[in-house]
């Protein structure tokens, strides 16, 4: 068993599309239009292509338990998931240059280096870096 793909609520495809491309600097991978306006959309790690997929799944828009969870966690402050980075500090630097806005700074939490950012399409994201 592996792990294929992995889905992230988001309230605007598009939007989500530019930001994780464009300014996180992944890639798409799949594309296709399956109904409604709505697209099977994933993106991969450059440094990984063929490896796990990112959903940017647009369930917010649809179904409305995925809508009040997608909100629980922002209003809590709690990311809908991890990026794994090699240097937080440059990312943070890269990324607030870029206009990406931050709830948390660079902050030491025990074995690692964290950082929270806040995606456009309604979720906070953490980056981490392993010392």
């Amino acid at each position: 068993m592996k792990i294929k793909v992995v889905s992230v609520p988001v309230l605007d495809q598009q939007k989500a599309l530019d930001f994780y491309t464009d300014l996180l600097g992944f890639e798409k991978k799949v594309d296709i239009p399956v109904g409604g306006g709505n697209r099977w959309l994933t993106v991969v790690s450059k440094k990984d292509p063929n490896g796990p997929e990112l959903l940017l799944e647009p369930a917010p828009n649809h179904f409305e338990p995925s809508k009040v969870y997608q909100e629980a966690l922002m209003e809590a402050g709690i990311p809908c998931m991890q990026l794994y980075v090699d240097d937080i500090q440059a990312e943070y630097d890269r990324l607030s240059s870029s206009g990406v806005e931050f709830s948390v700074k660079p902050s030491e939490m025990g074995p690692v280096m964290v950082a929270i950012f806040h995606d456009t399409c309604g979720n906070l994201i953490q980056l981490i870096e392993e010392k």
